[in-house]
């Protein structure tokens, strides 16, 4: 009998198991064609300036159960299809020109799943860190992990930190991977590192907070994405995202690729920012 996974004491209760969504029939699932396109007169993201692109794109990167499902594969076949495609997408953030990309990998929400699909996550990602380090070296790319990483296995933080030492060189995308991660964990988090610090109620304000966040340093995030059709932040990025503009397109993330990326940004820079003026 495989060893129980070791979850954090406050991460959520094991319910998937119970409310596990109904299975969808082969050929259910949504096609490329319902990926969000630019809107008539938006730009083209081959033709766009530098001022027209987001700095910061953050991608909540759902839909690979799903995308399973509709194939008859099973769920960890779908991850492995989603994580695949995350290699498409750090090249083209690097061919457009963007300084940083957040990719949500894990949430503490994600402990709630049975103990084969947590252990099967953490699997992959160790041996995705391990057979993508030198491509993320190679496209100049420096990883920055979000989230908790002292709850996690051992293993993987050995993985992730060997692909945080090998890139730390990169300078043409911060790549930032959250990784059981949860935005309203980060915000007591960073609390915590404020009153650790000693600091009076006056001298907090919005840049002492920013700066405890694990976000600290980093531009905020200009642009959200979210896939698989759900219109939701999902405790992601909550408190930088409190200007991002936000686009949810239907396309599961294992479809999601740089035409689809490319649309996104053209819509992007098809809306006016007025940062509440």
């Amino acid at each position: 009998m495989a060893r129980p996974i070791d979850r954090p004491t406050d991460s959520p209760s094991i319910v998937h198991r119970e409310r596990q969504a109904p299975t969808e029939p082969a050929g259910t699932e949504l096609s490329k064609e319902a990926v969000l396109e630019p809107g008539a007169g938006s730009p083209d993201a081959t033709q766009m300036a530098p001022d027209e692109l987001p700095r910061h794109v953050a991608i909540i990167m759902d839909g690979n159960r799903r995308w399973a499902r509709g194939r008859g594969l099973s769920e960890m076949e779908g991850h492995a299809a989603g994580v695949e495609g995350i290699r498409g997408i750090i090249r083209h953030a690097v061919r457009r020109g963007i300084e940083v990309l957040s990719l949500y990998a894990f949430s503490r929400e994600n402990w709630a799943r049975s103990d084969e699909e947590v252990g099967g996550l953490f699997m992959l990602l160790e041996k995705v860190v391990r057979n993508e380090t030198a491509e993320l070296v190679a496209q100049g790319a420096r990883v920055r992990l979000l989230g908790r990483l002292e709850e996690l296995p051992p293993e993987t933080r050995a993985s992730l930190q060997e692909a945080l030492d090998a890139t730390i060189g990169g300078e043409r995308l911060q790549l930032n991977i959250a990784f059981n991660y949860s935005g309203r964990t980060e915000l007591v988090d960073a609390a915590r590192k404020v009153v650790a610090q000693g600091l009076r109620p006056d001298e907090i304000d919005e840049d002492v907070l920013a700066a405890a966040m694990y976000t600290a340093g980093l531009p905020d995030p200009d642009l959200v994405i979210r896939t698989g059709g759900d219109e939701r932040l999902s405790n992601f990025l909550i408190w930088q995202s409190a200007y991002a503009e936000i686009i949810f397109t239907p396309t599961l993330w294992p479809d999601f690729g740089p035409a689809e990326l490319d649309a996104a940004l053209a819509e992007f820079a098809s809306r006016q920012r007025r940062f509440g003026r």
